[in-house]
């Protein structure tokens, strides 16, 4: 759907397939607030849906062709999760109603405003999250679309009164390329989502398409230390492209660097920024991680892009709670405390990893690892098999599937049997959540620190974790109180 404009005049009643994910439950805030009369489906109930029912947005369960004389929409919205052959998207054709993806309605609103597009295989949620913070505290009330909750706002959605966007653009189905930036993003560039990009270079060819589709007298600010980021603007030259780009990575060869980094014990982290060389001054973070120090340079040069001072970047980095599921702090029982975290390509798992060690020295880090789609895992169980080293036990869980049909010979246990092969004697296997949960709780001991990790369900194993270990320790209590 080519030049999709969302007027009020064409279309009054919206109704979203895949409401309860992330992206579309974000998308369906937005559309409410702007005074669209919005209604949506899914297949599970979830915690995006909950959010949405109390903005008195209508979610209902399961698909039906009969949702549509319910809700009588003028435009139906699908997110890439849905099929071809979804009943309700196959009726809605023959009645002729308006049908376009997600991506297509949030680009047609963020083309329309000052557009801060945050891109990249990894880290786009939290420079995203750290961006929108930093562009509210400067007074410029951006509107926000987020693939996760920020923490600050308790929503990943809010329709600001300000010119600008901010929006976290997936590269997954290759959708970015909708968006039109002015100020454009590029944290990292992997070769992921490989049901979609079959090798990298079809990845680096996405995201120049994605780089040459910007606005005029746009910016561009792109990250100098990641290999793949780079090769984007060797890319742009060779194609005869001009463009000027903003880099950041470690010390003074960027025009953002960052210096002395100090990981904080038990959490955060601080560093010294260079601005052309010079020191621009420092930033204190509560959330850890070399990783987000990146994160958080790129926030700032893309706020400096707008004339946003550096000083009110700092200043709104160090209230930065993080965004939901990076690195979340949920809890603890006794001495152990327990996090979760939604990394899924070896390269987050690694970043978070590395993170824990960081802040936890000295710490054993008990990890509840469940991989995230079948081609993912297919095609790089071996670099999953060795960053999970970095954990001193594991528990592995069967992949979660998403939307994919299971290959035959794929599994978890291609992890577990690589990393057994090569030494390592810190893995168990086990045949579901519910397992990992009672072998975690009967194995953790004080001073642990428990991770879950991946994107599927596997914060619902954090949960209950936190219940088995909150019982066992109450029976330890009582037992030593009757001794």
């Amino acid at each position: 759907m080519d030049g999709l404009k969302l007027s009020h005049d064409r279309i009054r009643n919206v109704h979203l397939l895949g409401i309860g994910g992330s992206g579309m439950s974000g998308l369906a805030a937005l559309l409410s607030e702007l005074g669209f009369e919005v209604s949506g489906c899914d297949m599970a109930h979830s915690y995006y849906m909950e959010k949405l029912l109390a903005r008195r947005v209508d979610c209902v369960l399961g698909h039906d062709p009969a949702h549509l004389d319910r809700y009588s929409p003028d435009l139906l919205v699908y997110s890439s999760a849905i099929p071809d052959h979804n009943e309700e998207l196959i009726e809605a054709g023959r009645r002729g109603i308006s049908i376009a993806r997600r991506a297509e309605v949030l680009s047609a609103l963020f083309n329309e405003r000052f557009g801060v597009g945050i891109a990249g295989t990894h880290g786009k949620t939290t420079t995203s999250s750290m961006a929108a913070l930093i562009l509210d505290r400067a007074g410029l009330k951006p509107t926000v679309a987020i693939g996760g909750e920020i923490c600050d706002i308790g929503a990943n959605a809010r329709l600001g009164a300000g010119l600008p966007m901010v929006a976290e653009l997936d590269e997954s189905d290759g959708s970015f390329e909708l968006f039109r930036t002015n100020v454009a993003v590029v944290t990292n560039v992997d070769w992921d989502h490989v049901d979609h990009y079959k090798s990298r270079q079809e990845v680096e060819w996405a995201f120049t398409r994605f780089l040459k589709n910007r606005k005029k007298d746009s910016s561009v600010v792109i990250c100098g230390e990641d290999l793949g980021a780079a090769r984007l603007i060797e890319l742009n030259r060779a194609d005869g492209g001009a463009a000027s780009y903003t880099t950041y990575g470690w010390g003074s060869g960027w025009d953002w660097g960052a210096f002395d980094v100090d990981h904080i014990p038990g959490g955060g982290v601080s560093f010294g920024v260079l601005h052309h060389g010079k020191v621009k001054g420092s930033i204190t973070l509560k959330v850890s991680g070399d990783h987000n120090v990146l994160n958080a340079l790129a926030a700032c040069a893309a706020s400096s892009c707008m004339n946003v001072p550096f000083e009110t970047a700092s200043d709104a980095l160090k209230a930065f709670k993080g965004a939901k599921r990076r690195l979340q702090y949920m809890g603890s029982v006794g001495e152990i405390d327990l996090y979760d975290d939604y990394g899924h390509h070896p390269r987050e798992v690694a970043a978070t990893l590395r993170a824990v060690h960081s802040v936890f020295p000295g710490r054993r880090i008990v990890t509840l690892f469940q991989p995230h789609r079948f081609t993912r895992t297919a095609a790089l169980y071996r670099d999953f098999a060795e960053v999970l080293t970095q954990a001193d036990r594991l528990f592995l869980v069967p992949i979660y599937g998403a939307d994919e049909v299971p290959i035959p010979g794929v599994c978890s246990d291609l992890i577990a049997r690589t990393m057994i092969e090569k030494g390592a004697r810190q893995v168990t296997l086990c045949n579901d959540l519910a397992e990992a949960v009672e072998r975690i709780g009967a194995e953790a001991r004080r001073a642990d620190l428990v991770l879950t990790l991946g994107a599927g369900n596997v914060n619902a194993a954090c949960e209950q974790l936190m219940s088995r270990l909150e019982q066992q320790e109450s029976v330890a209590n009582a037992m030593a109180c009757s001794a």
